[in-house]
């Protein structure tokens, strides 16, 4: 099987570095790409198309990693936030204390994901038919 047919890496070395980083008693911080479709994250934070973002279990609430994204609620300047970040856009995990992480190379899988999403955001969509009629 050929590299490109298989599930992209990223999601089980994420949840492999994260779990590594909280068994060592340190602190798991993100580098998020916020140009990557689906990205949400408070963009006031967001400086050169990137967030970084502490994901520490004491830092966030109702946090949830699958193969597809990671979600979670945190509090940037007190502010409670909504945070959802797509795999394809976690550039790096690292521990904040040492540094000691890995950044993640590009994957094809996540590329054409990229590609179908832009193609589909500049199609206008289709104008549904009204379901109603109107009556005079």
């Amino acid at each position: 099987m050929e590299l490109e047919q298989m599930t992209p890496r990223r999601p089980y070395l994420f949840r492999a570095f994260y779990d590594w980083i909280l068994d060592n008693d340190l602190t798991p911080y993100i580098v998020v790409n916020t140009s990557v479709y689906g990205v949400l994250v408070p963009q006031e934070f967001v400086q050169n198309n990137q967030i970084v973002l502490n994901i520490a279990p004491q830092s966030v609430g109702q946090y949830v990693s699958n193969n597809e994204q990671i979600e979670f609620n945190a509090r940037f300047s007190g502010v409670p936030q909504h945070i959802v970040v797509p795999m394809a856009a976690v550039e790096a995990i690292y521990a904040r204390e040492n540094g000691v992480g890995m950044g993640f190379e590009d994957e094809p899988q996540y590329q054409r994901l990229q590609e179908k999403q832009n193609n589909q955001s500049e199609t206008p969509p289709a104008k549904k038919a009204n379901p109603f009629r109107v009556v005079k």
